[in-house]
């Protein structure tokens, strides 16, 4: 059974990936990159501590962060945008069950009911915020961008995997 930390910490980053698909990712690499892991040395997630793709997630997070204001952009609950969030928290789940020696299925299954929370969760405050009057759009998409970053940073600071 997973430690109730990894639990949580796979839980709210499949939140994160809810909010904003490529900022999961993107955060996970990060602090890989920081801090290394041989657990995932020669796994199929090395490629998470690798500072190429650690810096091209970084960019695909920010251009994804600057087209959320924009008008155009498609309703997060489409389908394929709910499949991507999906499958961006079940990634990092993965990963951060690996990280723990714990089964990867069962972290993707925790990253993606955490990415569908998310993305559903954050879709309906928004709404909210924006029917309320106090605030309206594009300023909600600042607001979740804010809690996107300090959140995930917030989940991976120092972040050690189970010994």
């Amino acid at each position: 059974m997973a430690s109730s930390s990894a639990f949580w910490k796979t839980m709210g980053m499949g939140v994160i990936a809810g909010m904003r698909s490529m900022s999961a990712p993107a955060l996970l690499s990060g602090a890989l990159r920081e801090q290394p892991s041989g657990r995932l040395a020669h796994s199929k997630f090395s490629w998470l501590q690798n500072g190429a793709v650690s810096a091209g997630l970084k960019a695909l997070a920010g251009a994804e962060m600057v087209g959320d204001k924009l008008p155009t952009m498609p309703n997060r609950t489409e389908p394929v945008s709910v499949v991507g969030r999906t499958l961006s928290g079940a990634l990092v789940g993965a990963a951060l069950y690996k990280l723990n020696r714990q089964k990867l299925l069962r972290g993707a299954a925790v990253g993606g009911l955490g990415a569908l929370a998310g993305t559903f969760g954050a879709f309906a405050l928004r709404k909210l915020a924006d029917n309320s009057g106090t605030t309206k759009e594009p300023w909600t998409g600042f607001i979740e961008d804010a809690l996107v970053v300090a959140g995930g940073k917030s989940l991976l600071h120092n972040y050690q995997p189970r010994q």
